[in-house]
C-alpha cells in the first residue's frame, strides 16, 4: 500500500475501481449482515478491500437510516456469571445482524437502574435490552408509554417484549429429579422475591412436589440474592437443624456454591449426606471438586430471540419467548 492511500480513507469506489465490479456489487459482497457469497468475483473484492485497508462505515451507513445500530444492555452486575454470559451472548447475536451492543450495570437499585437506562438513551443507542426487570419496577411501563424500543431477558414483567428461560418447567425439572432419586426431605433456596425468576423457579418446584403428594414447609423455603454469600447463608440456617433436608434445590448455581460450602463446613459430603441441584449450568458447575447437577439455561438462544424481538417488533402487542431447559445430571446429587 502506498503513502496515499494510507492517508486517506478507502472507499467502496475505490474497492470497485481496484475489482473491476460496480459499486453496488462492492456494497452488497461487504456488507455482513447478509450471507456471504463465494463467486471468484466476491471473492476477489474481498481481497482488494483486504489490501486497501477498507472498513465498512457502519456507523454513516446507520445513520443514514436513522439509527445508530447500537443496542444498549443493562444489567445488574458483570461479576455475576449469568449476566456476564447473557450480555456476551448478546453482543455476539447483535454483531451477527449487524448491531453493536453495550453493557451498563445498576446493581439491584430501582433509581439507579433508571439512571444507568437514561444514560444509555442519552449516549444515543436504537432500543433497549433489560436483564434487570423487577415485579415492582415502573421502568419498562415508562418505556412502553415513550415507545423506546425494549425487551425484558432473563426475567419478565409479563407486559413487555421478554425472553426467558422458561423458569417454572426448571424449577419442576430439579424438584422432579430429587423426588425420582427418592428424596421427601427437600427445601428450596430460591432468588430475590421481585423477580419473576425467583417466583416462577419456586411455582415449578411446588407443583413437582405436589404432584408426588408432598408439601414443603414455610421454613424450609428461604428468598435472598442470587449471590454466594446468599447461598451460604441459607445453607448454614438449613443445614444446622436438627431436622436438616436431604436435599437443596438452588435457584441458580451461585445459591448452590454457597449451599455446598456451608455443606463442607459441616462435615457433609455432598452427593452423599446432601443432594444439591443449581440452576443455569454456567461453564463453572460442571468442573467443582463435586460436580454440581444444574439445570442448563440456553443463554444463546434467549440473546438472539432478545435481538430478534428488538429487531422485528410485534406492533405493540406483547411477545414473551421461553427457552425450555434441560436438567443436567452430575455427582451433587444421589440417592439418600
Amino acid at each position: 500500500m502506498d503513502a496515499e492511500t494510507e492517508r486517506r480513507v478507502v472507499t467502496l469506489r475505490d474497492v470497485a475501481e481496484a475489482s473491476g465490479v460496480s459499486i453496488s456489487t462492492v456494497s452488497r459482497v461487504l456488507d455482513d449482515r447478509i450471507p456471504a457469497s463465494r463467486s471468484e468475483a466476491a471473492a476477489r473484492v474481498r481481497r482488494v478491500a483486504d489490501e486497501l485497508g477498507y472498513r465498512r462505515n457502519v456507523f454513516a451507513s446507520n445513520l443514514r437510516r436513522g439509527a445508530t445500530g447500537t443496542i444498549g444492555v443493562l444489567v445488574p452486575r458483570l461479576t455475576d456469571t449469568v449476566m456476564a454470559l447473557m450480555f456476551e451472548a448478546t453482543e455476539q447475536a447483535a454483531r451477527q445482524r449487524g448491531h453493536f451492543a453495550v453493557v451498563a450495570t445498576c446493581g439491584d437499585d430501582p433509581d439507579d437502574e433508571r439512571r444507568a437506562t437514561e444514560t444509555l438513551l442519552d449516549r444515543g443507542v436504537d432500543s433497549l435490552i433489560l436483564a434487570t426487570a423487577r415485579l415492582d419496577d415502573t421502568l419498562p411501563a415508562s418505556l412502553r408509554e415513550r415507545s423506546i424500543p425494549h425487551v425484558l431477558a432473563l426475567r419478565t414483567d409479563g407486559v413487555s417484549p421478554s425472553s426467558l428461560g422458561d423458569d417454572e418447567a426448571g424449577g419442576y425439572l430439579a424438584l422432579r429429579h430429587l423426588i425420582d432419586l427418592g428424596h421427601r426431605e427437600i427445601a428450596v433456596v430460591t432468588g430475590p422475591w421481585f423477580t419473576s425468576s425467583a417466583r416462577a423457579r419456586l411455582a415449578g418446584a411446588t407443583r413437582a412436589l405436589r404432584e408426588a403428594g408432598l408439601s414443603i414447609a414455610d421454613d424450609r423455603v428461604i428468598s435472598g440474592g442470587y449471590g454466594v454469600d446468599n447461598g451460604l447463608s441459607a445453607g448454614a440456617a438449613l443445614l444446622s437443624r436438627d431436622d436438616r433436608p436431604t436435599a437443596i434445590f438452588a435457584a441458580n448455581d451461585n445459591i448452590a456454591i454457597g449451599v455446598l460450602a456451608a455443606a463442607e463446613g459441616r462435615g457433609l459430603a455432598v452427593g452423599v449426606d446432601l443432594s444439591v441441584v443449581g440452576y443455569n449450568d454456567i461453564p463453572l458447575a460442571a468442573h467443582l471438586p463435586v460436580p454440581l447437577s444444574s439445570v442448563h439455561t440456553a443463554f444463546d438462544q434467549i440473546a438472539t430471540t432478545a435481538v430478534e424481538l428488538l429487531l422485528t417488533p410485534a406492533d405493540g402487542r406483547s411477545t414473551i419467548r421461553h427457552a425450555l431447559p434441560t436438567l443436567i445430571p452430575r455427582a451433587s446429587t444421589a440417592r439418600p
